[in-house]
């Protein structure tokens, strides 16, 4: 992510937090497969003969989400029935052999490319194959019985899931907005500094910082998708409610933010080392842009439409434009100009960013999020 001390401790607690869940995942699907073993001992008719597919089951839809869980579940029978339906036309013209094999494998591929099947695609030639090499002289009894072990399993790996602590993946919204915003935050306080410094700045750590901002806002926002789909079903999301829907509204403001940071960036890169022959930056604006470029940062950083490091900020970025207009009109402002504009729209980004309200705009404290 960022080289910095605050980075690193988020990737501590984002790895911490990514591991405590993947071993609740983990733990979940093991269950779910041993108490689907012991179901599917208990059924009866030709299904008896397969027990081993509803473990199988319980595995294939065990999801970090309910909805995903059900949804993976759903997809997997599908994929299944589309398989054993490729098998039935193959087997009733012919034996096993090198030329059905690949036929209902091919045949499998190709129906695997059909749109709206999503995991169920893996499922369609694996299931084929197995009812044409597997399926002996019942065929018939054996897709029914792989199937039905396989909704057996499905169905207990989905009551698993619900059960058992069913994750919010909350922790990782909150982790993420405070830390996009800190990253974005340094990334102008070190554009303020290098500013400040003699040119060309010894340090230029910022210059190379331009992609990977935009990477991480895509991860943030995959983090809040993932949180509001691991409510859908969740028991636990009445007991810790956190409004996503304000969430959703910061990281926009967020990713608009970003894209302003990355053009400074580029911009403050090509006037320091690039082309600082076509885009120069005129010494008398040198200060007033280091200190607005600063303060914005601040602002970006306490992130709160009250506080007087916001106000500051937008009297720093005018007094900056007052200073373009005092600027001998042989000297080229284009540079400086476009930079404070960034920094006007960031700090107008904020003003509107209100943050999570209800009916009577009163703003509403933030839920706990401990033990998601």
């Amino acid at each position: 992510m960022l080289n910095n001390p605050s980075g690193a401790r988020l990737l501590t607690r984002v790895g911490g937090l990514i591991r405590h869940k993947r071993l609740l995942l983990a733990l979940k699907a093991a269950l779910a497969a041993s108490i689907a073993w012991l179901v599917a001992l208990q059924v009866p008719g030709v299904a008896s003969e397969y027990p081993y597919y509803a473990p199988l089951g319980a595995v294939a839809c065990m999801y970090p989400t309910i909805a995903g869980s059900a949804k993976q579940g759903f997809q997997t029978l599908v994929g299944l029935a589309l398989g054993f339906a490729l098998a039935f036309p193959v087997i009733f013209f012919g034996d096993r052999s090198v030329v059905s094999v690949a036929l209902v494998v091919g045949l499998g591929v190709l129906t695997a490319g059909l749109p709206h099947i999503g995991a169920g695609r893996d499922w369609i030639p694996v299931a084929a194959l197995f009812v044409l090499l597997l399926g002996g002289d019942d065929p018939d009894g054996y897709s029914f019985g792989y199937l039905l072990q396989m909704l057996v399993g499905v169905t207990i790996g989905l009551i698993v899931n619900v059960l058992i602590i069913p994750p919010l993946h909350l922790n990782a919204v909150v982790a993420g907005l405070d830390s996009l915003r800190s990253a974005l935050a340094l990334q102008l306080r070190d554009m303020g500094e290098a500013l400040r410094e003699q040119w060309p700045p010894e340090h230029k750590d910022w210059a190379d910082r331009q992609n990977k901002l935009t990477t991480f806002s895509k991860e943030v926002r995959t983090a809040v998708q993932l949180a509001d789909s691991s409510r859908h079903g969740n028991i636990r999301q009445y007991r810790h409610k956190r409004d996503l829907a304000a969430d959703f509204h910061s990281l926009q403001s967020m990713e608009r933010i970003t894209f302003y940071v990355e053009d400074m960036t580029e911009l403050l890169t090509d006037v320091i080392w690039r082309t600082p022959e076509s885009t120069p930056l005129p010494k008398p604006l040198g200060p007033p842009l280091a200190y607005a470029v600063k303060l914005t940062g601040t602002a970006v950083e306490e992130w709160d439409t009250t506080a007087e490091s916001l106000t500051d900020a937008e009297n720093a970025v005018e007094d900056l434009m007052q200073h373009l207009k005092d600027v001998s009109p042989d000297e080229r402002i284009d540079a400086t100009a476009s930079l404070g504009m960034a920094l006007r729209r960031i700090l107008l980004t904020i003003r509107a960013d209100a943050g999570p309200q209800d009916q009577d705009g009163i703003t509403l404290p933030a839920p706990e999020t401990n033990d998601q």
